[in-house]
Order: C-alpha cells, then structure tokens, then sequence
C-alpha cells in the first residue's frame, strides 16, 4: 500500500503532477496548482476530484455552448464527457485529483 498525503502535495510548477495510479488507457494523478489551465477538451471521460482549495470551473458542452461557471469545493467532483470543453481557474493553491486516458492533455 502507498500512503499519499494530498494535502501536502506540491510542485514545482502550476499542474505539476505526480501519477497516482496507472490504469491501462486511464490513469490517476494528484495535480497542484495556483493557476489557471487553458480551455480543452479530453478524448474521453475525465474525472476531476477536488481535494484541497477552491476552483471555478468554466465548462461547455454541445448542449451548452455559451460557458457557464461553477465553484468546486474540497470533496466536489467534476465528471466530464467526450466533448466538453473546460477550464480550470484555482482561487490561490489547490490540490486536484485527475482522473482521464492517457492521451488526454
């Protein structure tokens, strides 16, 4: 068993990463950032699990084009589909646990 503190993890970068957990076309991996990432969309499901901060995610899909925006606390979690397009903006520090295929950016 590995045992990971999240709430400790940092990085040297904003999305810096460590793999968690690799999964054959899926992995996991604990992300920390104090800044934005740009606006995607993955090739496949993500799962976006936030651990420690505040984030505002901006998302939009097929359905919904025009972006909407909604406020992810420690223990919400994002599920998004093929297609949607999203961005994550952190309110400071946040520790962001990721869940997508491998060729995903």
């Amino acid at each position: 068993m590995d045992l990971i503190d999240a709430t400790h993890f940092t990085a040297d970068r904003a999305w810096g990463s460590q793999l968690l957990m690799d999964m054959g076309e899926f992995r996991a991996k604990l992300h920390w950032t104090d800044q934005p990432f740009v606006w995607h969309e993955n090739d496949g499901e993500e799962l976006f699990v936030v651990l420690d901060g505040i984030v505002d995610m901006h998302y939009a899909s097929a359905e919904h084009e025009t972006p909407r925006v909604v406020e992810l606390r420690p223990g919400q979690v994002a599920v998004f589909r093929e297609g949607d397009r999203h961005v994550a903006h952190p309110r400071g520090a946040a520790r962001i646990l990721v869940v997508e295929r491998h060729d995903s950016a």
